[in-house]
C-alpha cells in the first residue's frame, strides 16, 4: 500500500484519498446479475500532494477499477504513473501549481509536462487507455492498472488528444480531436480517427473562430461537429496574471458542422447566443438536420468572467437542451430549447445507439432542495425526446458520479441491462459501487457492493467486458 502525506482530511467528497489498495473480495447487498462480467474503470482527480492555487480539474489521475464475476466484486485503484506524478513523488512534495505550470522552486530537473492524465479511461483497439484533453493518451495495464506510458500510435499523433474521444458502434472506428494542438491558449485544433484496429487513419488541423476550451464534441453517423463556446483562452491574459481560462460571452458560441467523409476545410460554422457544453449525451441525423442533445448552461460554471468576477451559479446550472441544425436551410443560426428544468451532468445513454436515435438516456442530476456544484444526489431516465421516465433521489447528504449503461447481453435491446455508478455514502464517510436496471432507476439499486473507503468525486469512466 502506498500512503501519502501533505493532503487535507476530506470534510466532502471532493478532498483526495490517500493510498491504494486493493480488495480482492467486496461485500454486496443485494444480488448482483451474473450477467455482469468485466470491469468498471473511473478516472477522477485525486492530488498527491496539496498545491496551491489547486484547481479540481488539476488533481493527479487515479484510478477505480471495480471488477464483478460471476456475482462476486473486487477493486482496486493507482494513480497514473504521469511524467509529473513520478517527479513529485521522488521529491516528496507539490512541484506543480496552477494549470500544473512548474512552481517557481521546483527544480530544473522537473519535467515541462503537467499532465495528470484524470479525466476519462476508455478501451479501444485492445488498449486501455486514461485520458486528459491537454496531453496524449496514457495506456494501462487492465488487470493490474500498472502505466504503461505515452501512446502515440508508432509516432502518427501528436499533440493534445479530448477526454472524449467518440467511437462509432457499427465500425468501431474512434474519433477525435484536440485543442491548443498548436501551443497553449491558441486556436488551432486536430481532428483524426482510429480505425477498429488501432491504426491512425487521419489526422489534420483547423483553426477555430477562437481560443476555447472544448471538452466535448458531436459525432453522428455521417456528421462530426465542433462546438466553440466562449470559455476563452487567452495568452494575453495570462501573461498579465489575469485568468487563462474566462467566461467571454460577448464571443457568442459556434459550432463547426463537417462531414465525416469530408476535410476540416469543408467545416460549416453555425452560430449562437453565448452558452456552455460540458458534456453531449447524443446526436443524430434528422433528414437533413442534426438534432444533438446536450447539458447546457447559461454561463461557464467553476470559471470567472476576464476580470476575475465569479459566473453566476443559478446561470451556471447545467440542463439537458437540444440542439438543432438545419443543413438545407440558409441560415447559420442554430436553435437550441430545453428539455427539462432539472439540474444535471455526466449524461450516457447505451453506447451501442452513440450517434445514432437514440430512445433512452440517464444522467446525474441534483436535487431541487440543493446547489447543484459538488451535490448531484440522483439520477434521471429521459426517452429519446428527452422527456422524463423516472428519477432516483439519494439520502439527504449523499452523492452520485456518472452513471454507465452495460447491456444484458451484446444484442439486448437498447436499455436492456444495468446503470452502474459510484455513491458516497456522507454519514459512514465510505462509497458503494451501486447496480441499477436500467429501466427502473427509481425502484433504487438491486445490488450495492460496499467499499470500506470513500472514492472521491471524480469524472468519467466506462465499463469493459471481460474477455
Amino acid at each position: 500500500m502506498l500512503q501519502v502525506t501533505g493532503i487535507p482530511d476530506a470534510c466532502d467528497n471532493l478532498a483526495p484519498i490517500p493510498m491504494e489498495c486493493d480488495a480482492p473480495s467486496l461485500p454486496i447487498k443485494g444480488e448482483l446479475p451474473r450477467e455482469l462480467n468485466g470491469t468498471l474503470y473511473r478516472n477522477g482527480a485525486n492530488p498527491q500532494f496539496a498545491s496551491p492555487n489547486a484547481h479540481w480539474f488539476f488533481g493527479d489521475g487515479m484510478l477505480h477499477a471495480f471488477r464483478l464475476e460471476n456475482g462476486r466484486a473486487s477493486y482496486r485503484n493507482r494513480w497514473v504513473r504521469t511524467p509529473k506524478w513520478l517527479a513529485e513523488h521522488a521529491a516528496g512534495r507539490a512541484l506543480y501549481g496552477e494549470f500544473n505550470l512548474k512552481l517557481p522552486d521546483a527544480p530544473r530537473s522537473a519535467p515541462d509536462d503537467g499532465n495528470v492524465a484524470n479525466t476519462n479511461i476508455v478501451f479501444h483497439a485492445g488498449r486501455l487507455l486514461a485520458l486528459e484533453e491537454a496531453h496524449l493518451p496514457i495506456e494501462i495495464e487492465r488487470d493490474t492498472l500498472a502505466t504503461r506510458g505515452y501512446c502515440d500510435y508508432g509516432g502518427a499523433l501528436k499533440g493534445p488528444f479530448t477526454a472524449h474521444p467518440k467511437i462509432d458502434p457499427v465500425t468501431g472506428e474512434m474519433l477525435f480531436f484536440g485543442y491548443n494542438a498548436a501551443g497553449p491558449l491558441k486556436r488551432t485544433m486536430s481532428f483524426g480517427a482510429i480505425d477498429a484496429s488501432g491504426h491512425v487513419t487521419r489526422f489534420e488541423y483547423f483553426k477555430a473562430p477562437y481560443a476555447a476550451m472544448v471538452h466535448d464534441f458531436i459525432v453522428t453517423e455521417n456528421y462530426v461537429l465542433f462546438p466553440i463556446l466562449p470559455l476563452t483562452g487567452s495568452i494575453w491574459r495570462a501573461m498579465r496574471g489575469r485568468p487563462p481560462y474566462a467566461w467571454d460571452p460577448g464571443k457568442g458560441s459556434y459550432v463547426g458542422v463537417m462531414k465525416r467523409t469530408g476535410t476540416t476545410r469543408d467545416i460549416r460554422w453555425f452560430r449562437g447566443d453565448a452558452c456552455f457544453v460540458f458534456h453531449v449525451m447524443n446526436a443524430w441525423e434528422d433528414g437533413t438536420k442534426i438534432v444533438a442533445d446536450v447539458m447546457q448552461s447559461e454561463e461557464a460554471p467553476l470559471f470567472t468572467h476576464p476580470d476575475g468576477r465569479r459566473t453566476d451559479p443559478e446561470k451556471g446550472r447545467a440542463r439537458l437542451c437540444r440542439w438543432s441544425f438545419d443543413l438545407a436551410g440558409n441560415t447559420n443560426a442554430f436553435k437550441r430549447s430545453y428539455l427539462d428544468d432539472i439540474s444535471g451532468e455526466f449524461p450516457r445513454i447505451d453506447e451501442r445507439r452513440a450517434g445514432l436515435r437514440s430512445g433512452h438516456g440517464w444522467y446525474a442530476c441534483a436535487s431541487p432542495e440543493t446547489p447543484m456544484l459538488g451535490m448531484l444526489t440522483g439520477l434521471v431516465h429521459v426517452d429519446g425526446n428527452g422527456h422524463r421516465r423516472a428519477r432516483y433521489l439519494l439520502p439527504t447528504g449523499d452523492t452520485i458520479g456518472e452513471p454507465v449503461f452495460v447491456p444484458r447481453k451484446p444484442d439486448s435491446a437498447e436499455a436492456d441491462g444495468w446503470l452502474l455508478t459510484v455513491i458516497w455514502r456522507s454519514c459512514e464517510n465510505r462509497s458503494d459501487l451501486a447496480v441499477f436496471n436500467a429501466a427502473d432507476i427509481a425502484g433504487g439499486p438491486i445490488a450495492l457492493v460496499q467499499l470500506g473507503h470513500r472514492v472521491p468525486d471524480g469524472f468519467h469512466g466506462n465499463w469493459v467486458a471481460a474477455g
